[in-house]
C-alpha cells in the first residue's frame, strides 16, 4: 500500500512540473515578415503608413523601380545603420531583384526591432513579369 501512495504521489508530482513547464516555456514568436506575390504586394503599396523599400543597388535602383520606392541598398556597409533609423512603426513592402536579398534585408529589419515587413516573391523580375508598372528614377 505504501509503495503505491509513493508512486501515485510522484505520477502527480512529474504531472504537475511537466504543466508547470509548458506553461513557463517561451512560445515561438510570430513570424513578421510575409512573402507575397505581385498581386498581394501591389495592393499593399497604396495603403497609409506604407514604404516601399528597395534594396537594391543604385545602379540597379536607376533601371527602374517600384513608384514611390526609397533605395536603401542592402550590400552598402552602412545599411544596418539607416536601416535602424527607420520608423518602426511602418509597414514596409521590401523589394530587390529576384527576392534574395529582400529576404535577407527583412531578417536583418526583424533583428533591430521590425515587426511590419513583407517581402515580394520573385522581386523586380516577377514584378516586371506582372506588366506592372516601372518608375525610372536616379539613384540617390
Amino acid at each position: 500500500m505504501r509503495k503505491h501512495r509513493w508512486t501515485f504521489l510522484t505520477a502527480i508530482l512529474l504531472a504537475g512540473i511537466s504543466w508547470a513547464q509548458q506553461d513557463t516555456a517561451p512560445s515561438k514568436p510570430a513570424a513578421r515578415t510575409r512573402n507575397l506575390d505581385v498581386q498581394e504586394f501591389d495592393r499593399l503599396r497604396t495603403g497609409k503608413n506604407v514604404v516601399i523599400l528597395d534594396v537594391r543597388t543604385p545602379a540597379e535602383f536607376a533601371e527602374g523601380t517600384i513608384e514611390g520606392a526609397v533605395l536603401l541598398d542592402y550590400r552598402a556597409q552602412d545599411f544596418a545603420e539607416k536601416v535602424a533609423k527607420l520608423d518602426k512603426s511602418k509597414l514596409y513592402l521590401v523589394h530587390c531583384a529576384a527576392g534574395g536579398r529582400s529576404a535577407r534585408a527583412c531578417a536583418k529589419m526583424e533583428s533591430l526591432g521590425f515587426t511590419n515587413l513583407v517581402n515580394l516573391e520573385g522581386g523586380m523580375g516577377a514584378w516586371q513579369d506582372a506588366k506592372k508598372p516601372v518608375a525610372k528614377s536616379s539613384a540617390k
